[in-house]
């Protein structure tokens, strides 16, 4: 099967968010990928999915991972249930121009703490924190979150004692606990793959720092409260430790994320905090072709000569 031109490739608002793989072999067939388990095969066209995320016990072929390259399909290596990252994957990127924007904004330290408080601003509902310092912003974001798990704790009945879990043994935390940790890695993939397409660097965070994945963190709180929060206090209050708790998380907040349209909020909210003007703003749409004279032109359409 012959390489797709960029033209040809589905926008990412039109592609499923993410899935997950574990215990499994990938391969490649044309323009899709195969999973094999001892469930059995299945084909999966690998440009209708955004993220895909690799759990233990997968192998996956190069010929593979060279059909996911074509695509644009983002790769995040992820640990057991999903509930860690440990490494991605290089996703399809034409343009800098979001790079440029971000990597101006985070390097100076007025429009840094700006940003900061845009972010924060969406979480407090438009409440006014212009003149908030950094730590202030903090501080209240604390309270908004510890009252949001109290609130939810008394709305489903679930024993509530804090953010307590360890990486390395998903098991031993509470239901809660477990949920919030896997729902929170599918968030933090889809909002990588989002950031791969738009050729953003995931590691330059404005309100986190010193790691790869800074900005992808600081982009998945504005959706936390909204998604992930609410979800697992629900799925606490339905299932029990003995219930794949890991596996029922992903669906369901698969299914939240494409119901809230998640994909073209992240791609608009994105662009209002890296201040992308409007002649340059995509919606939903991340692909298009160069002009040498107009810059850039619509993709998927047929350009005939004159």
């Amino acid at each position: 099967m012959e390489k797709a031109e960029i033209n040809e490739l589905p926008r990412i608002s039109d592609r499923v968010t993410f899935i997950y793989i574990e215990h499994a072999k990938v391969n490649r067939q044309d323009g899709a990928i195969v999973v094999s388990d001892s469930r059995g095969t299945v084909k999966i066209p690998v440009a209708m999915i955004g993220a895909l995320l690799l759990g233990p016990g997968t192998d996956i072929t190069h010929r593979a991972m060279e059909l996911i390259g074509d695509m644009g399909t983002s790769v995040v290596w992820v640990g057991e249930k999903g509930v860690r990252q440990y490494a991605h994957g290089r996703a399809l990127t034409h343009s800098t121009k979001f790079l440029e924007s971000q990597a101006r904004l985070v390097t100076n330290v007025r429009s840094r703490v700006d940003v900061a408080r845009k972010m924060y601003s969406m979480r407090f509902a438009g409440e006014d924190v212009s003149s908030y310092t950094m730590q202030q912003l903090r501080g209240h974001e604390g309270t908004r979150v510890k009252r949001l798990y109290n609130e939810l704790s008394k709305k489903h009945g679930v024993e509530w004692t804090g953010r307590d879990y360890k990486v390395e043994d998903f098991a031993n935390s509470d239901v809660v606990n477990q949920a919030l940790s896997a729902g929170n890695v599918s968030l933090y993939g889809l909002v990588y793959s989002v950031m791969s397409a738009l050729g953003i660097s995931p590691g330059l965070g404005f309100v986190h720092t010193g790691h790869d994945l800074s900005f992808v963190y600081d982009i998945a709180d504005l959706y936390k409260a909204d998604t992930t929060i609410p979800l697992a206090f629900e799925i606490a209050s339905e299932f029990g430790k003995e219930d794949d708790i890991g596996s029922i998380t992903r669906k369901k907040a698969r299914d939240i994320f494409e119901e809230k349209k998640l994909v073209k909020q992240i791609v608009e909210d994105l662009q209002y905090l890296l201040e992308v003007s409007d002649d340059e703003k995509l919606e939903g749409e991340f692909l298009g072709l160069w002009d040498n004279k107009l810059q850039l032109v619509s993709y998927g359409v047929s350009y005939t000569e004159v």
